[in-house]
């Protein structure tokens, strides 16, 4: 992994067998970043996806171990309890064409990976939702 800063927006590159969570922890922690937007492109060999299910209230787990393009990977870092909180989202497609997508739990990089992280001022930090079960905005903090 190698990134550099321009002004508020880093510019990531994620290399092969790198973990993407795991990079962004060390970048957001080295950097200071508390909340920011986050967008990249590149190509994976191993995923781990959830998709939330509204009827049990959980998120239904997929692990996908085939060659993909990551056509987009959105997301954010904040903050939960003051600690790095990645929520990130992908749309992969494999070399059909056939698509999937989720929550990321987990991505490993297979060629590279390009990431653009834009900086923003403040810090807005999550709590547990006891409706949903999911980890929402909390503006009191």
């Amino acid at each position: 992994m190698d990134y550099r800063r321009f002004g508020k927006t880093l510019v990531c590159r994620i290399d092969r067998g790198e973990e993407v969570i795991a990079c962004l922890e060390e970048i957001a922690k080295k950097e200071k970043i508390t909340m920011a937007d986050i967008r990249g492109i590149g190509a994976i060999n191993d995923v781990r996806l959830g998709a939330f299910s509204l009827e049990d209230m959980t998120f239904k787990e997929h692990h996908f171990t085939f060659s993909a393009e990551i056509l987009s990977l959105l997301g954010n870092i904040t903050t939960k309890d003051g600690e790095f909180y990645p929520h990130l989202h992908i749309s992969i497609c494999n070399e059909k064409g056939e698509c999937f997508g989720g929550h990321v739990k987990e991505v490993h990089i297979s060629v590279t990976c390009e990431l653009f992280i834009t900086e923003h001022d403040g810090k807005v930090d999550r709590k547990l939702d006891p409706v949903t079960g999911i980890n929402i905005f909390d503006f009191e903090v």
